[in-house]
């Protein structure tokens, strides 16, 4: 096949790509499948909580907040603990953000690492074809006279397959690093939205 072709004239450099590039999809498949599961739990736990807060029912909430793991249930959690001591409005936003704050690292933990690996399999791709033209370069300076237009011709062709895979392993990175950036902030976004609906039916001045 011409891709196994491909691959095994590349040189040493292709396997650390191929490593990076193994790596990267597993964070990325890992962190979708966190993200949808966590914006399904969201819209779940909210549909719970807008009757209970309606009827003013903040034990049950509070007790659907604890028994649930979800960064939403976190962070209202936080509020709802103020506002059972009778703070004010100011006091139980502070404690949300609180919550937030607690709760974004999880949201956002490993997604930056995609970026990264994009950068080094570019470079791994860089590095790999340079090495590739230096030893090219050294081995025509000693053959035949005849044969040195073939010879580096042929051997820059391998040393570019490192670049070629470097960008193949680094675009889909840099595609599913910005995806999962975007899905994350709306995910942010709809907690954040939720947390001041609840604090406006909970905290009314």
């Amino acid at each position: 096949m011409e891709i196994v072709k491909f691959f095994q004239t590349g040189g040493a450099f292709m396997y650390p790509i191929l490593i990076v590039l193994a790596l990267g999809l597993a964070i990325a498949l890992e962190r979708f499948m966190y993200l949808m599961k966590t914006q399904g739990k969201t819209n779940k736990i909210w549909k719970q909580l807008v009757p209970m807060l309606k009827a003013e029912d903040l034990s049950r909430a509070m007790k659907l907040t604890e028994t649930v793991q979800t960064p939403l249930a976190t962070m209202l959690s936080y509020g709802f603990a103020r506002k059972k001591s009778n703070a004010s409005r100011e006091v139980i936003e502070s404690a949300m953000e609180e919550g937030m704050m607690e709760v974004l690292p999880d949201l956002e933990q490993r997604t930056h690492y995609l970026a990264t690996f994009a950068n080094i399999a570019t470079l791994l791709g860089l590095l790999g074809t340079i090495i590739g033209l230096i030893q090219a370069f050294t081995a025509v300076a000693g053959a035949d006279p005849a044969e040195k237009a073939d010879l580096l011709s042929s051997s820059i062709s391998v040393a570019m397959n490192t670049t070629a895979f470097g960008l193949v392993a680094a675009i889909p990175m840099i595609l599913m690093h910005s995806y999962l950036v975007t899905k994350t902030a709306r995910l942010v976004d709809n907690i954040e939205m939720a947390a001041v609906k609840c604090l406006n039916l909970i905290a009314e001045e």
